[in-house]
């Protein structure tokens, strides 16, 4: 327990000095948070209603997609894994000390942005906070481990980048964090069905905010939390200890596997 807390430590320190990790952490989703908050509230008033929300969820997005995957293949690409394999350190405690100290720091990102948002902006708060609590910890546990699986999957740092962005992008526009997902076509609402960040804004809106919802806020916190435990799953199985090992558990595509409950949901749909 005392190695894991001095890893955990180690890794938090990490997320603080590390320019790169800072601005992942910190820097970009409390500035964007910013920027948005003053801009967007003025050209759509109706804004304020899911500021809170959107906000939290890209700023989950930006640390555990764009922050987490780079540095599990820089430690793999240095060899650092193999020191650790050799004390006897199990794949699990590797993968989820990173993935847990950024959840960390998405956590208090999310906790400055919930409660500055209704002063600075007029951003409405939740109805059920207890709901908020829960929505905010699954999709934040759920974004770090499809990093941890982007991190373990990808071969080389720059596919960590492809990978991350492939849901990053897509998720800014299509799955209601700018926008309600009510107004865009049917096409677009069945196909954002496909992306995590559109279940964790109906659960939010749905369960914390007591709105009407697209699709069903209680089976999107349960397509989100499933689809977590698998990628968390698949990252340890897929896990490699060095990248000079041609050999591996198994092949990276299987880590698609973590996508099996968002295509259910979209077939449902």
């Amino acid at each position: 327990m005392s190695a894991f807390a001095n890893h955990f430590a180690f890794e938090f320190k990490s997320g603080l000095r590390n320019p790169t990790l800072l601005l992942m952490n910190y820097l970009f989703p409390l500035g964007f948070y910013a920027m948005i908050g003053l801009v967007m509230t003025q050209i759509n008033p109706l804004f304020v209603g899911v500021i809170i929300p959107a906000m939290v969820i890209m700023a989950v997005m930006a640390s555990n997609l764009l922050g987490l995957p780079g540095p599990l293949v820089e430690s793999r690409e240095a060899g650092i894994y193999r020191s650790f394999k050799i004390n006897g350190v199990p794949a699990l405690a590797i993968l989820a000390t990173p993935m847990l100290t950024t959840v960390f720091h998405a956590l208090i990102v999310s906790t400055i942005i919930a409660l500055t948002a209704p002063l600075f902006f007029g951003g409405e708060p939740p109805s059920n906070w207890g709901a908020f609590i829960l929505v905010t910890l699954v999709s934040t546990l759920v974004f770090g481990a499809i990093g941890a699986l982007i991190g373990v999957a990808a071969r080389e740092e720059r596919a960590t980048v492809f990978l991350s962005q492939a849901i990053f992008l897509p998720s800014m526009l299509l799955s209601g964090l700018m926008m309600p997902l009510s107004m865009l076509p049917a096409a677009v609402t069945r196909f954002a069905a496909l992306l995590p960040p559109t279940h964790a804004m109906q659960a939010f809106e749905g369960l914390a905010f007591g709105r009407e919802t697209v699709l069903n806020p209680g089976l999107s916190l349960l397509v989100l939390a499933s689809s977590g435990v698998l990628a968390f799953l698949l990252a340890v199985y897929l896990f490699s200890w060095d990248s000079r090992n041609a050999t591996r558990r198994g092949h990276p595509l299987l880590g698609l596997l973590a996508l099996v409950p968002y295509v259910i949901a979209f077939l449902l749909g």
